[in-house]
């Protein structure tokens, strides 16, 4: 909540002047029971008409006043409302950009996607309300009940008796709320991952014909939301009738002492009219502090959920105790890419991978292959210090990864992976991915990447429209235009995560045919670039300066094609399946 104040603050001069004039339309809104008894009791008896006629037209001013009061304020408060939330959105969206992948692990992504819309949502809805209501409902709720005093102490006494009982219930109900708010929003979070795994998993679904088992798994999942939704709403729907219960009571009460005292002779029928007035001002004053405690109650829980993103420590800084030492006279040039000894584990019980070491020289290829699940993409993460390895050290150019920042790590690599995502834009677009790239670099990229094609076949060229993840393109031409990202920047390291998976063999050929030019004959003015593939295909690697056999976590085999082929058995096995032991050119 501390948060929610703190985007609020800015606010307040804004917020201020809401009020007072809210706070005027409201007294405008007390006087009109008052004069109408001055009208009855007073006025009336008098016979004068222009009395009346005054009193009439100072009414119907009090009205104006009010609705305009009103107006204005509530149009100052959405604003308030609107700002307010669309700073939370972009910070809370900055923040998501910037969490490390072990917090997004923790967070999840549907819920992280949840706590974007619908709980900012619930905060634009709490800011609303309260500036809305939280002026009129308490200066409608004490000025009636002193205005009331005033006119009829002995009704107002009766009044004030079930005070406490609306109290009572208001908290009770309002403290259980909280929570209940809570569980439903996590049962939103459950919904939003099923929605989005099938939103994205549409095509396989249907090729399946598995609609029926994914909508009993939706059913599943909004049966558990209306069950949260139904406990909340329950929980809090008991505010309102036991308000209209005990206030109901009340108005009996008054109605019966207030008949007891006209008869006789205490009272006028006027001011026992006006206080029924204020009654009903009363009643709708505090149902209206039980909405500003329903919409607070689960703004608060949507609060505290945002609050628990933005308050998440900054993770993956660099750490001094990594820093290089100063270069030391007769050392050679260290490697560009160094395992030393590197374990790690996702879950902290089994490694994923255990114990790895090589060094990669500048301009050289590494080729890793494996079966599913043996730790490739797991090294690739490491390197590009999506996580910190547990034990053991990965190093650039002889420099600890964690000892370097994000923004340096990002700028040595260009990467392409199987899954990668393509945006609803065009090709420059997702190409250049915002780096302020010249034509001729993007161009070119799309040549080695074996894009040119695509370019040529492609209304616009560059300019093309892409649909929603590249829908409106092949699986082979989605790899080509991400290949071009990938190498569009010139990356110190290049990093394809089985990028080439949707590539025919021709063209698969004709891509690392370029790619080994790209590396050993870089453009002026650049690094060479340090390639790590990771594959499925013999043909992707077996040109590699060094390839890795992985298997359960570990390097089960090291070398060049050739040496793998005499060392390795299951290398010798998987390019026995896949070439019946032949070295392709």
């Amino acid at each position: 909540m501390k948060h929610i104040l703190s985007y609020v603050r800015p606010f307040f001069p804004k917020m201020m002047l809401g009020f007072a004039v809210k706070f005027g339309g409201t007294v405008m809104d007390l006087f009109l029971p008052m004069l109408l008894s001055a009208i009855i009791d007073d006025i009336v008896p008098t016979g004068s008409r222009k009395m009346i006629l005054a009193a009439g037209g100072l009414m119907l001013v009090c009205s104006v006043l009010a609705i305009l009061g009103n107006v204005t304020a509530n149009r100052l408060a959405a604003r308030v409302a609107r700002d307010t939330t669309e700073k939370i959105r972009n910070d809370l969206f900055e923040k998501i950009s910037y969490l490390s992948a072990r917090q997004l692990d923790a967070f999840t992504v549907p819920s992280l996607e949840s706590r974007l819309t619908s709980d900012t949502y619930n905060i634009h809805q709490m800011v609303g309300m309260i500036q809305r209501m939280g002026v009129r409902a308490p200066c409608l709720l004490v000025g009636g009940v002193v205005i009331a005093f005033s006119m009829e102490p002995v009704l107002t006494l009766v009044l004030l008796a079930v005070m406490p009982f609306i109290a009572v219930s208001v908290w009770l109900i309002t403290k259980r709320g909280i929570p209940l708010y809570n569980a439903q929003q996590l049962a939103t979070d459950d919904m939003t991952r099923v929605v989005r795994e099938n939103a994205q998993g549409i095509r396989i679904i249907k090729a399946l014909g598995k609609e029926e088992a994914e909508r009993d798994r939706f059913d599943t999942s909004n049966a558990g939301l209306n069950r949260a939704e139904k406990r909340a709403a329950l929980n809090m729907a008991l505010t309102s009738p036991l308000m209209n219960l005990f206030l109901n009571f009340g108005l009996v009460a008054v109605i019966v002492v207030g008949a007891v005292r006209v008869n006789a002779g205490l009272s006028e029928t006027g001011k026992i009219i006006a206080f029924t007035s204020y009654f009903t001002i009363i009643l709708n004053a505090l149902m209206s502090v039980t909405r500003i405690f329903i919409m607070s109650s689960r703004g608060i829980a949507s609060a505290n959920r945002i609050g628990e993103v933005l308050d998440a420590p900054a993770d993956m800084e660099p750490d001094p105790a990594y820093a290089p030492a100063a270069d030391t006279p007769g050392e050679g040039k260290p490697p560009k890419i160094e395992f030393d000894r590197v374990s790690f584990s996702y879950n902290g019980i089994k490694p994923d991978v255990e114990d790895v070491s090589f060094a990669l020289e500048e301009g050289q290829t590494l080729g890793i292959i494996g079966p599913t699940g043996a730790g490739k993409t797991t090294l690739v993460a490491l390197l590009m210090r999506q996580y910190d390895a547990d034990r053991g050290s990965v190093k650039i150019d002889g420099v600890d990864v964690r000892s370097m920042s994000r923004a340096e790590i990002s700028k040595k690599f260009g990467a392409a992976f199987q899954n990668d995502f393509l945006f609803a834009d065009s090709i420059r677009t997702n190409v250049d991915f915002g780096r302020g790239l010249e034509d001729a670099d993007l161009l070119r990229a799309a040549e080695d990447a074996q894009a040119s094609s695509v370019l040529e076949e492609k209304p616009g060229g560059l300019d093309f429209e892409l649909a929603i993840k590249g829908a409106n393109l092949s699986g082979g031409q989605k790899q080509r235009i991400l290949l071009s990202r990938a190498l569009a920047g010139h990356p110190e390291i290049l990093v394809l995560d089985d990028s080439s998976s949707a590539l025919d063999y021709a063209t698969d050929a004709r891509l690392r045919t370029a790619l080994r030019k790209r590396f050993s004959d870089p453009d002026p003015g650049f690094r060479p670039t340090t390639g790590v593939i990771v594959a499925q295909r013999i043909s992707s690697i077996r040109h590699c300066d060094l390839i890795l056999v992985m298997e359960d976590g570990r390097v089960t085999g090291r070398g060049t094609h050739e040496e793998l082929l005499e060392t390795c058995p299951l290398y010798r096995e998987i390019s026995e399946s896949q070439m019946g032991g032949a070295l392709l050119e």
